[in-house]
């Protein structure tokens, strides 16, 4: 298991919200960390650590009047780590080989993908063609409804047909070299992970998965290790000390590394 950061960036500021929170109407959402340091100070901090696969995530829809600040955010991060962080919200064939020439080491893709609420497989084409396999990340960030995960899209508001399970997983990892999951329902709430979420990637285990969401103790990683069969990779947000949490960040790298 690896430790991957993350760089989430709304209204212009980097920030860690409650996943579920967020309205593209007003641009709200509620905000557990606000930090007086720009998105570049920690790209820095990652890259001067030697951590990489990293995400930056644009938490602004295009049409947001702070679109553009929260861009500009994401591109000075990327330019104080070429290569060592990917960066996701938004993208779309019009502008991904942008953010890559930026210096993004991958684009992470949701919406654009999952096109009026089903894969749309013509897309998902066209952006391996152009971009390349293995500079392409797909976000299956989902929700439980009816029973099942259903991936989430614009900015986690928008519930698609489409469930995460082991055979989506299949139909889709030709065409990207790493998944990224946020678990929606308990991202940014500090109360545990999505047990039988991490349980079903884990036993997947076919390619490179970031699990994001819940984490608010050591004992959170331990059982993700335990529960993803030490095949998923970590994001912790809310509960990191560089954000305001207690979870010491060294002390996370060690428990990551640790084999069971």
């Amino acid at each position: 298991m690896e430790f991957r950061p993350c760089i989430d960036i709304h209204n212009g500021k980097v920030k860690q919200i409650v996943g579920g929170s967020l309205r593209d109407r007003g641009d709200q959402a509620r905000e557990n960390f606000v930090s007086e340091q720009d998105a570049a100070f920690y790209a820095g901090l990652y890259r001067q650590a030697g951590i990489r696969g990293g995400h930056i995530i644009l938490l602004n829809g295009a049409d947001s009047a702070y679109y553009q600040a929260t861009r500009q955010q994401a591109l000075a991060a990327l330019r104080a780590y070429p290569g060592g962080l990917q960066v996701g919200g938004g993208i779309h064939r019009g502008n991904a080989e942008e953010y890559l020439e930026a210096g993004a080491s991958q684009v992470i893709v949701t919406s654009y993908v999952f096109y009026d609420g089903r894969v749309d497989f013509e897309r998902l084409e066209e952006l391996k063609s152009a971009l390349g396999r293995e500079r392409l990340v797909l976000d299956l960030s989902c929700r439980k409804l009816e029973g099942q995960y259903r991936i989430v899209t614009d900015r986690w508001q928008k519930a698609t047909e489409e469930s995460l399970t082991e055979e989506l997983l299949d139909r889709l990892s030709g065409y990207c070299c790493e998944f990224l999951v946020h678990a929606v329902d308990v991202e940014g709430k500090s109360r545990g992970i999505e047990r039988e979420l991490a349980a079903m990637l884990g036993s997947w285990g076919k390619q490179p998965i970031t699990y994001a969401g819940g984490v608010h103790s050591y004992e959170d990683l331990l059982l993700l290790k335990k529960l993803g069969q030490d095949r998923l990779h970590v994001t912790v947000g809310s509960a990191l000390d560089l954000f305001g949490g207690n979870l010491d960040l060294e002390k996370i790298l060690e428990i990551c590394k640790e084999k069971g």
